[in-house]
């Protein structure tokens, strides 16, 4: 498996506007292939700041889905919005709550 944790600081002001494209494009963020958990979150300590948690069976799903055409117009509409994506971290998940029901994982 392989995992991403991210921090995504918006433009001032411009948090909502980021975390409402990346909430309305859940369904495609849901049929992406080897995705299984995609998880957006608001910073309590940054008010222009957002966190996205992924899980992805593996590093080449998604390296994939990054070519998917909703992936790319999601990018490119948020692009704008965004001021600094620098705050990243790759991990591999091995369990815990929630995970163990989403894939096999002992």
């Amino acid at each position: 498996m392989y995992g991403l944790h991210g921090k995504i600081r918006a433009q001032a002001g411009q948090r909502e506007a980021l975390l409402a494209l990346f909430l309305n494009d859940e369904a495609s963020l849901n049929s992406m292939e080897g995705c299984y958990l995609y998880l957006i979150s608001s910073a309590v300590d940054d008010a222009d700041a957002i966190w996205i948690t992924e899980v992805w069976r593996s590093q080449a799903d998604h390296q994939a889905s990054l070519a998917n055409e909703a992936v790319r117009a999601l990018i490119t509409a948020a692009r704008p919005l965004i001021a600094d994506m620098t705050d990243r971290s790759e991990f591999t998940p091995l369990g815990g709550k929630g995970l163990a029901e989403i894939v096999n994982v002992s």
